[in-house]
């Protein structure tokens, strides 16, 4: 593996993730699971409390200069050169039904002089699965798999959109571009509603071509940005600005990026 100058930072990552792991394993089908709805409708429950809170004090306590965004408990970021993005369950609905496709996604942003933000680090950890993926920048990306050794990982290089694989989540929030989601499924070889995290780690693999959301946040996307470029692939919205930052996501294996941007356009 390389010597990237982040690989300190890779590796404070990967021990947040295991704490992490601790908590949501011991409250993964646990039958007192607490769960709320919060005011923008979706779920939350004790374990992404608890899992963010953790997180948030073990930065605190190893990296009180930098900064933290987190999903469940808002941001200390404005005045940071560097700053952590938390997403302590990504899939809650899955973790509440005891649907092992679920992860902790912790990423690292880091501001360069000209005030430009780019991720660096970024760890997926699934421990339902048995799975997590990292990568910071320079270093290449990498999967885990019951704790064996790291296997390097790359996309794949499928060249037309007729023999790509596409995997998404859902139907909603295209809105008007629901038209053009479905015709460019229609013209994809196969199409799977993987969801959420799992989608872009299987384009970083390779064993998908394509993966796309219509919504997301920011500490839905820092950690697979990093994972997917390092793999050799590409991050953006789908509207095809790169990076983590424009309220959509799309991952692809970089040779279909173009396409797919003009087809959902």
């Amino acid at each position: 593996m390389s010597t990237s100058a982040y690989l300190d930072d890779l590796a404070f990552a990967h021990r947040l993730a295991d704490i992490a792991d601790a908590i949501t394993l011991d409250r993964y089908q646990a039958q007192d699971l607490a769960i709320s709805t919060k005011p923008d409708n979706t779920p939350v429950t004790d374990a992404d409390r608890s899992t963010e809170q953790a997180i948030t004090a073990a930065i605190a306590k190893e990296r009180a200069q930098d900064g933290i965004v987190g999903e469940e408990f808002g941001n200390s970021k404005e005045s940071a050169q560097r700053y952590w993005v938390i997403d302590p369950i990504d899939g809650t609905k899955n973790f509440m039904r005891g649907v092992p496709t679920w992860a902790t996604l912790i990423g690292l942003v880091e501001r360069s002089s000209d005030e430009k933000e780019s991720v660096v680090v970024g760890v997926v950890s699934a421990p339902a699965l048995s799975r997590r993926w990292f990568a910071s920048k320079g270093s290449g990306a990498y999967v885990t798999f019951a704790n064996s050794a790291p296997k390097k990982i790359s996309v794949s290089k499928v060249n037309s959109i007729s023999n790509s694989s596409i995997a998404y989540s859902d139907f909603m929030g295209w809105n008007e571009k629901l038209s053009s989601f479905r015709k460019l499924l229609d013209n994809a070889w196969r199409t799977r509603g993987y969801g959420d995290f799992w989608s872009h780690m299987l384009v970083a693999e390779g064993a998908v071509d394509v993966a796309i959301e219509p919504s997301l946040a920011l500490w839905d996307m820092a950690a697979l940005d990093v994972i997917v470029r390092e793999a050799g692939g590409e991050f953006s919205g789908t509207n095809g600005i790169s990076g983590p930052f424009q309220k959509s996501g799309l991952s692809t294996n970089g040779i279909l990026h173009t396409k797919i941007v003009e087809a959902l356009s």
